[in-house]
């Protein structure tokens, strides 16, 4: 339960102003129907973080036990300082916007995710917690949970969310992880 709700957590707020979040809110003014871009946002996500979670499992039985602790935790405090640069919007019109609404947001956000800071966040969380099917569905909701409401209401909530407060909180986040993922062994 706790690769889960930590996964939901990190990812959610890891996702405020970054690239995809971003994306959405590009693909959402061009386009009317907002499902199938929500769905192309579900699959992409889902695809990329099974792939994601699993390496971060598969890393993790390679390195010696006594390494583990401090790699995932320096990881973390790395991809929480990485949080706090924002992302820009480097989208443009794209010839995926020929295959609709669906097509082009599968397509555009499994390429986005790609080195993007919540894969990384997948492939540690996967690592730390050791379990697939739990990071997976952590941290899809918590993509989830990020943009459909930018899909749907994307502009308005933009407007009143504070977007640098969210990294400082979600770069917190990933500090206190990090530290307590090399000091929890120690501390045994």
């Amino acid at each position: 339960m706790e690769a889960l709700l930590t996964s939901i957590s990190t990812v959610a707020l890891a996702e405020m102003g970054d690239k995809t979040q971003l994306l959405a809110l590009f693909l959402a003014t061009r386009f009317a129907s907002k499902m199938p871009i929500v769905l192309g946002i579900l699959f992409a996500t889902l695809l990329n973080h099974l792939l994601s979670a699993w390496l971060g499992v598969e890393i993790a039985r390679w390195i010696p036990d006594s390494a583990i602790s401090w790699i995932i935790g320096l990881s973390f405090i790395a991809v929480g300082l990485w949080l706090l640069i924002p992302d820009k919007d480097d989208s443009e019109e794209n010839t995926m916007l020929k295959f609709g609404a669906f097509g082009a947001t599968f397509v555009l956000f499994f390429l986005a995710e790609i080195g993007d800071k919540t894969q990384i966040a997948t492939i540690l969380l996967g690592a730390h917690y050791g379990s697939v099917w739990m990071v997976l569905l952590g941290s899809t909701f918590g993509m989830m949970l990020a943009n459909v409401p930018v899909v749907f209401a994307g502009r308005w909530i933009m407007d009143r969310v504070n977007a640098d407060r969210t990294r400082q909180l979600a770069c917190c986040l990933f500090l206190i992880m990090g530290v307590v993922t090399i000091v929890s062994p120690l501390l045994q």
